[in-house]
């Protein structure tokens, strides 16, 4: 039986491990990330929220993601 290899990613400055080719969309979902409240950097680019199905992580990928939070 043939082993599947984990990738290497950061998210927030944070080394995680993840399976190869998963999808934005399905990182975030794991990580109980809500869309409503974020921005998405990916490798140091803004990623529009309408794309991240469509975006497949790979190996050293380093992703920042921030919170809005209101105030006054």
């Amino acid at each position: 039986m043939k082993k599947i290899s984990k990738v290497k990613i950061t998210i927030n400055g944070k080394k995680r491990l993840i399976n190869p080719k998963m999808s934005l969309r399905s990182l975030l979902y794991n990580s109980r990330i809500s869309l409503n409240k974020v921005a998405i950097e990916l490798n140091q680019t803004i990623i529009d929220k309408k794309r991240i199905n469509k975006i497949f992580l790979k190996a050293n990928d380093k992703i920042e993601i921030v919170h809005f939070i209101g105030g006054g």
